[in-house]
């Protein structure tokens, strides 16, 4: 995670990458605004365009506001943001909700099989972080992560110092660490990356966590969606639709391939992704 260095000019960053959306053509017409934080981590995106194509179709007008994890967590609990749907926990969002936590309040929880840690190739032979150092020269001496301020880049380097380990953390993106991987598991060479599951390249590629024996990157995860406080009771409709929206790997991973295939299309790529769901999604509506 970004350290909690957080300036004002990151939260005011959050209006200038706000995504455009259709307005309805009179205020009368929509049922509310809904403003969704989002960080372009694949699930996320998924996810969040999912919600935003559902929620225009009955009639809320919908904004989706783009940053870093940091001022997404400081826009929500100051109320920028309505909501945020990618809190991981217990471990990886531990320090952001240490921090914003008495302003945030749960919605609901959308997966619940959430995992992080170092991830390679299933040719790899090694099964182990402890096993890396003995490795160092098949791996170029190097763990490809993404951006420096990201959760499991903090639990790297801690990882990193916890099993001793004479390799070097290479910040990236997301992007980046993929084009690393694919490039690296075409040629059958040996690479490591910072990864978490749910995730498409577990269904585009053969790979494997290493065991952690040490327990840096913590055990199973869940992927929770929080919102400024209070905000639930103020909008009743919307906290059902959100408390209930949840997904399996099944699901979550033919959405986020849908996202992938459809650069700058994803919210029309997530409305077909609806329509072929429609009764799921419509379920979420329904209290419980």
């Amino acid at each position: 995670m970004k350290t909690f260095k957080i300036i004002s000019v990151f939260v005011a960053s959050l209006m200038l990458f706000s995504c455009g959306n259709k307005k309805k053509d009179s205020a009368s017409e929509s049922k509310g605004k809904v403003k969704i934080a989002m960080v372009n981590w694949i699930e996320c995106i998924a996810d969040t365009h999912l919600a935003e194509a559902v929620l225009e179709e009955k009639g809320y007008d919908v904004e989706v506001i783009t940053a870093d994890v940091a001022p997404v967590f400081a826009a929500v609990a100051k109320g920028d943001a309505d909501l945020f749907m990618e809190v991981w926990l217990p471990s990886t969002h531990k320090p952001y909700m240490e921090k914003f936590g008495d302003k945030l309040e749960k919605v609901g929880t959308i997966y619940e099989e959430g995992k992080v840690g170092l991830v390679v190739p299933t040719y790899v032979t090694i099964n182990s972080i402890d096993e890396l150092n003995a490795n160092k020269g098949k791996f170029d001496g190097k763990i490809i992560g993404i951006n420096p301020g990201a959760g499991i880049m903090k639990t790297t380097e801690k990882a990193i110092n916890d099993y001793n380990l004479d390799f070097e953390l290479v910040a990236s993106s997301e992007a980046g660490m993929l084009a690393s991987l694919k490039k690296a598991y075409d040629k059958k060479e040996w690479i490591a990356v910072t990864g978490w599951k749910p995730h498409t390249k577990f269904a585009k590629w053969d790979l494997k966590f290493l065991d952690d024996p040490k327990g840096v990157y913590g055990q199973a995860e869940t992927i929770s969606i929080y919102a400024t406080k209070g905000w639930s009771a103020k909008h009743p409709e919307l906290a059902t639709f959100f408390s209930n929206f949840k997904m399996n790997d099944a699901n979550l991973g033919t959405l986020m391939v849908a996202m992938e295939e459809n650069p700058g299309k994803e919210v029309e790529a997530a409305k077909a992704w609806y329509h072929d769901h429609k009764e799921l999604v419509d379920g979420w509506f329904k209290a419980n």
